[in-house]
């Protein structure tokens, strides 16, 4: 019985791995290893399996646990995350390149600095690359509310990021 339950959540999880380590790498914000949420979330994904109705919403699920897990260490802990986002790899850079690098940890600190929910929906769609419908399947709300916290988020980033800004 164990045996055939490892091999049906093997088989949902092994086409969705690269899209739920994307998504945990870009949500950690530093709060934890990324690894350590995909191991916990893996963890109650597996004991929570049977709860599972549709095989298509299992990432949904992934996605919904390991949420919930940073929701439970935020409580837990409260970190400054412009101390600790050097743990936020969703985008690659050469070493090398020093204004590359600068540039990087810029986005990151705005990433940070941006409401919860924007945040969220913007790694969702931009480096996740889920869909406007898919997001809004996920968080639950509206194909519109969905679009508008894209566009503030964009909107927010723009002025964090804009040289005339102050919060740097």
């Amino acid at each position: 019985m164990a045996e055939n339950k490892k091999i049906a959540f093997m088989k949902l999880y092994e086409p969705v791995h690269e899209k739920f380590e994307r998504f945990c790498k870009a949500r950690v914000y530093g709060q934890l290893d990324y690894k350590d949420l995909m191991h916990d979330t893996i963890v109650i994904a597996y004991n929570k399996f049977e709860t599972i109705k549709e095989a298509k919403a299992f990432l949904h699920f992934l996605f919904g646990v390991a949420i919930r897990i940073l929701s439970n260490n935020s409580k837990k802990k409260s970190l400054d995350y412009t101390e600790n986002l050097h743990q936020l790899e969703f985008i690659t850079h050469e070493k090398t390149d020093i204004e590359r690098t600068i540039e990087l940890e810029h986005l990151k600190i705005a990433l940070s600095r941006l409401p919860e929910d924007q945040r969220e929906t913007l790694l969702l769609f931009e480096i996740v690359g889920f869909s406007i419908k898919e997001i809004s399947h996920l968080q639950q709300i509206g194909e519109s509310a969905v679009k508008q916290r894209l566009s503030r988020g964009r909107q927010n980033l723009v002025q964090i990021l804009s040289p005339k800004s102050t919060k740097f």
